[in-house]
């Protein structure tokens, strides 16, 4: 009973009753150009996502360090601003309009769904490490004994210096690691879990899964989740991008323009994120075919608008709902990851800006996400 009253209400909800406008934007203008769009987006996407990929697997178009680091920090700061700007304020416009009535006037839902989506992400990140934990315990003998720290995220061995796990008598032991510690003494070694710190070391991904590796399992799937997450987000957004696009009606023009840069600058984001996770040769394929679906999903996306363009009306209730939720989602998503995935895991607790000329960088790299976040943020006023 409780769930035909639930279903009824979200029927009602999105049922057209005519208080919203039933008209379609489009105008019959600039055919062809809306034709071309189809493949400039195509081109720009495939471009801005696949480059990092290609340029961290094959030396003869390998770009220097700087671009790489220059490419990584602006998406950054391109998801930071899309999640913002690009998909919470339209979402919170489309589901506060008067014509949609009750409690979707009354209410910011926009970010209730918003707050929504971020707590069950990471709701579902907490299962995900916990399974993987409890997974890695279960495959390794870690030699706990009593007295050793513990924790959600497994064994303290994992990811705590090897001078802190010992006593003061351990001094030959101590000896032996010393060559080693003179090595790396410039690599700091927080007390986080591997987890959190993703940039701290790449392992080769042709060992993963071994127990050469069995320290950075975590750290693997930390990158592999966040990464899903990102692409399934911005995906989501780039279906209703390419839909809006085709429907235009007066503002095609400056639509266009700006989201050519606009699904470059997002596939740059996302496509340095796919080329510095640690992929496994089992998942060698696996970069290709999301940078693949982030670069065919607009233009199928616009496709589909231009097949629709005179029955599809973008101000309707059922449309306005329809976007207004979805966006509202993504944003969660694309928050939750860039604020955590992105900013906090790369600033705080990495070890990209440890030890000498640190300062330096971690002010370069900020400077960089601002001037990323600026630019999608300007884009913004026109998408």
């Amino acid at each position: 009973m409780m769930m035909d009253i639930f279903a009824n209400s979200i029927a009602l909800a999105i049922r057209d009753d005519g208080s919203c406008t039933s008209e379609t934007d489009y105008n019959g203008e600039h055919w062809g150009a809306r034709i071309s769009s189809i493949f400039v987006i195509l081109v720009t996407s495939g471009f801005g996502t696949f480059l990092p990929i290609l340029s961290s697997k094959y030396s003869f178009i390998r770009l220097p360090n700087w671009v790489f680091f220059i490419a990584k920090y602006f998406g950054s700061g391109v998801i930071v601003a899309t999640g913002f700007i690009h998909l919470l304020q339209p979402a919170n416009e489309a589901l506060s309009t008067d014509c949609l009535g009750g409690v979707w006037v009354e209410y910011p839902m926009a970010f209730a769904f918003c707050l929504i989506s971020l707590f069950f992400l990471f709701f579902s990140e907490l299962m995900t490490f916990h399974y993987v934990d409890q997974k890695i315990q279960q495959g390794a003998d870690f030699g706990e004994e009593e007295g050793h720290s513990h924790s959600h995220f497994g064994n303290a061995d994992l990811y705590t210096k090897k001078d802190e796990l010992h006593t003061e008598d351990d001094e030959d032991e101590k000896a032996n690691l010393a060559s080693s510690a003179n090595a790396d003494e410039d690599k700091i070694n927080l007390p986080y879990p591997k987890h959190f710190n993703h940039a701290h070391d790449h392992q080769d991904p042709e060992v993963m899964g071994t127990p050469v590796n069995i320290q950075d399992r975590e750290q693997y799937y930390g990158q592999l989740v966040g990464v899903l997450v990102l692409e399934f987000g911005v995906v989501f957004h780039s279906v209703f991008v390419g839909i809006s696009l085709a429907v235009a009606g007066d503002e095609f023009v400056s639509l266009y323009i700006v989201l050519v840069f606009h699904q470059m600058f997002e596939g740059l984001g996302l496509g340095t994120r796919i080329a510095t996770a640690n992929w496994p040769s089992k998942y060698k394929y696996t970069p290709w075919i999301m940078a693949l679906a982030y670069t065919l999903t607009t233009p199928i996306a616009i496709a589909i608008g231009l097949g629709v363009r005179e029955s599809y009306p973008p101000n309707s209730r059922r449309a306005l709902l329809c976007n207004g939720i979805f966006d509202s989602i993504s944003a969660g998503i694309l928050l939750y990851t860039g604020l955590v995935e992105l900013m906090a895991h790369e600033f705080l607790y990495s070890g990209e800006f440890k030890g000498k000329g640190s300062m330096k960088k971690m002010l370069a790299a900020f400077g960089v996400m601002c001037l990323g976040t600026g630019l999608m943020a300007l884009l913004g006023k026109w998408a």
